[in-house]
């Protein structure tokens, strides 16, 4: 069987000698992601771990030559951008970009680490008013932001506004890399905006100073993570992980701080970030208390729309059920959820209660299970407060960093398999991705799989050790609902 094509990025991009940075880091990652590397070089560096000793800035022709070699035979679905020596050639990549129609993210490398300026006032000039509207994505830290913004940035909500500001210049969207922030709690954040929307990145304040190249990598990992298919935000996740990652494992090589380790995917959960919408004051005013947990794996897991549907199910011992009932306007849903409630303690079956967080509480329910929207409005902080345990569901690495955040009791995940019982935003997943999220979440969280699964899909779905299947047309479709119980229940023991 043939192995698929890769997809293709390239970095435009300065050299760096001692190969920490620039586009010798870059090309490590695009590897790691596996994404196949293109290089335009803008500058040749004599650099190592202690110092730069000298830059020289490709000609525009070079550049304008190395471009359209690629341009012509290996064209790209994403380009990062990083070193740009000169205006000459901002002006040649923005000259380029007019007609280019791939990601482009963009790392403003405006400084050497001794504080040097790598690119003139004109060039500075150029990137703001001309680079920034023609890119997607600017990744600059807090002194590159200062820089371009004019805005002095201390504080959290001053990274918010710079970070505004910076999209005001003509970036569609801005990740503001907050490593020149004092963390909070030990806890390191970055904050992305697009003008519409917003959110937080948070991660473990490493001690490590090996962290050379952090900037080159992380806009060309979500380059590379764009390319081989992932949205932008899923993108920013997995390069925040990956950039963490590299720092923990990195080493100090020469006199001064080492590069970035590049290891390949990132399976340890410690290494993905939160995600969190407020502007983080403190950990413990930002991160939810731990949900209890649900008591082991939670196994054949029915999702059903009516008592009836639980009455039929619970004496064939099922240990788990969620009751969801899409129609808040039902005046008889305070009591069909009491009455659930009561039906779940006769069998000691535990029961999560879809989206009515309120009544679940009221009404003394085992749990609450959440979809990403509902989470938006619920009152987390009463759900943890009343006992009550928190499922939640994640579709994408988006939505599992958000969901990390929370800390649930379980995290559903999904769609495995196409699915007819409502409308999804998001493709079917499938079991390798299904396998890659057992192995990074399942050390730290109970886990369920949904979507489309079926009593010939069960024993598949569950080879990824993931320890239960959601179902809901397998039972309430099946010829003899039964007889499908007790061969989905046998699937969940033999796995």
């Amino acid at each position: 069987m043939t192995a698929p094509t890769p997809a293709i990025a390239w970095t435009i991009a300065g050299s760096d000698s001692g190969g920490g940075a620039g586009i010798q880091a870059d090309l490590h990652t695009f590897q790691d992601f596996g994404v196949h590397g293109c290089s335009a070089i803008t500058a040749l560096t004599a650099q190592n771990s202690v110092k730069v000793a000298h830059i020289l800035a490709t000609p525009r022709a070079s550049l304008m030559a190395q471009i359209g070699a690629l341009a012509s035979d290996l064209p790209a679905s994403a380009i990062k951008l990083g070193l740009l020596a000169s205006s000459d050639l901002v002006e040649t990549v923005v000259d380029f970009l007019q007609n280019y129609r791939g990601f482009v993210v963009c790392d403003p490398v405006l400084q050497a680490s001794s504080g040097a300026n790598l690119l003139d006032d004109g060039g500075l000039e150029l990137i703001k008013t001309r680079l920034l509207p023609r890119i997607d994505l600017l990744t600059p830290n807090v002194s590159e932001a200062e820089q371009l913004t004019g805005l002095t940035i201390a504080t959290s909500l001053a990274m918010e506004r710079a970070a505004r500001a910076l999209v005001t210049l003509g970036a569609k969207a801005v990740l503001l890399t907050g490593g020149h922030i004092e963390p909070i709690d030990g806890q390191r954040h970055d904050y992305f905006t697009d003008g519409d929307h917003g959110f937080w990145l948070a991660g473990e304040d490493i001690d490590n100073h090996n962290t050379h190249g952090s900037g080159c990598t992380l806009s060309a990992a979500i380059a590379a993570a764009v390319a081989a298919g992932h949205s932008l935000i899923d993108a920013l996740v997995l390069a925040k992980a990956y950039v963490n990652q590299g720092i923990r494992l990195a080493q100090q090589l020469g006199a001064g701080p080492g590069p970035l380790a590049h290891r390949g995917w990132v399976t340890p959960l410690r290494d993905f970030p939160t995600l969190h919408h407020r502007a983080p004051r403190s950990t413990t005013e930002q991160m939810q208390p731990r949900f209890p947990d649900c008591g082991g794996a939670l196994g054949l897991y029915p999702v059903v729309d009516s008592i009836e549907w639980m009455e039929k199910l619970l004496p064939l011992g099922v240990g788990a059920i969620q009751l969801r009932i899409k129609d808040p306007a039902t005046a008889a849903l305070p009591a069909q959820i009491e009455q659930a409630v009561a039906l779940a303690r006769r069998y000691s079956t535990r029961l999560f209660i879809n989206d009515h967080w309120q009544l679940a509480i009221d009404k003394g329910a085992y749990g609450v299970h959440l979809g990403q929207s509902d989470l938006d409005d619920a009152n987390l902080q009463a759900i943890d407060s009343a006992g009550l345990r928190l499922g939640v569901s994640t579709h994408s690495y988006y939505e599992i960093a958000r969901a990390h955040g929370i800390r649930p009791s379980y995290i559903a995940i999904g769609p495995i398999y196409n699915t007819t019982t409502k409308v999804m935003k998001f493709a079917a997943q499938g079991l390798e991705h299904l396998s890659r999220w057992v192995t990074l979440l399942k050390p730290e969280y109970t886990l369920t799989a949904i979507g489309g699964i079926n009593i010939e899909r069960a024993p598949r779905v569950l080879a990824t050790g993931v320890g239960s299947c959601a179902v809901v047309t397998a039972i309430t479709e099946a010829e003899d609902y039964r007889i499908a119980v007790e061969q989905l229940q046998a699937c969940h023991c033999s796995a």
